[in-house]
């Protein structure tokens, strides 16, 4: 019985084993590869401030999590709309891409987190008050993990469109409130305080939905409340890894120094790194 061939990326389709047709080589403009990946924009965004070799990387990195934030936005807003629209598998299947694009999200650390004081220092003015907490991408991400907090749209009072858009997600539930939500369409008792709340600020845990959880994990752990939890959890643990990584990798670089921006660096860090979001699917497990 013959072997199906293989499929070959664009880009390998040269050196790809004769089947008796050969790739298009011929286009009148662009290639189409290039029309839909943009791939000279995206090569062609670099624009490093100094001499060093190093601020390439950084500079990079920095770019890649960029993306890294928004198809992750995406993710995390479809599975807040389908849970709202009670589509669990949806959902669900929005949850579980986002873990693996948060897992490379947490990778490209690793560029940044080698370097010395001395490599760091050799571009860090040429950054002047440029600091990643100004990321506006980052914000709605963190606003959609329940982050929420008026202040961080000052930042943006002088770019509208921008500022329309994290308003928006500032005053939209979280991910976490259409869970709860989608928990108390299923004949869960989260209160009706919870379900009320002014989505704009910034979610506290409720012993009432820690209840909740506890139900959820003490009985059937193939329902789809328990299924839910888990693919929350395992968001919010790369969540906090994510911050860590940051933590560490920052502290490698700077040390205690002030962080970009006129932060506090590393001790801000340290408060963000010791929170974990989605609160209550945490402290359920101590009374399961």
């Amino acid at each position: 019985m013959p072997h199906a061939q293989p499929a070959f990326p664009p880009a390998l389709r040269d050196s790809a084993p004769e089947t008796g047709a050969s790739p298009n080589l011929a286009f009148e403009g662009t290639t189409p590869y290039e029309d839909y990946v943009r791939a000279e924009i995206l090569t062609n965004l670099q624009k490093p401030i100094s001499d060093d070799p190093g601020e390439m990387v950084f500079l990079v990195t920095t770019q890649v999590m960029e993306l890294w934030f928004t198809v992750i936005v995406h993710e995390w807003e479809t599975a807040a709309r389908a849970l709202r629209e009670d589509d669990l598998p949806v959902a669900l299947a929005a949850l579980k891409r986002s873990t693996y694009e948060l897992t490379s999200l947490n990778a490209s650390w690793e560029p940044l987190a080698h370097l010395t004081p001395a490599q760091f220092n050799a571009f860090r003015s040429a950054l002047g008050e440029a600091s990643g907490f100004q990321s506006a991408t980052y914000r709605r991400l963190e606003f959609l993990l329940g982050e929420k907090s008026a202040a961080m749209l000052v930042p943006y009072r002088n770019a509208p469109g921008v500022h329309a858009r994290l308003e928006g997600a500032l005053n939209a539930p979280s991910l976490y409130d259409e869970a709860l939500g989608w928990l108390a369409r299923r004949g869960h008792a989260i209160p009706a305080a919870v379900l009320e709340r002014d989505p704009s600020e910034r979610y506290a845990p409720v012993q009432e939905v820690e209840d909740v959880w506890q139900a959820v994990y003490a009985g059937d752990q193939g329902s789809e409340e328990c299924r839910l939890g888990e693919a929350l959890t395992e968001v919010a643990e790369l969540v906090w890894r994510w911050r860590n990584d940051h933590l560490v990798a920052t502290r490698r670089a700077m040390g205690a120094k002030v962080g970009s921006g006129g932060s506090a660096g590393v001790a801000w860090l340290e408060k963000r790194a010791g929170k974990h979001v989605f609160p209550e699917l945490w402290t359920a497990r101590s009374n399961v």
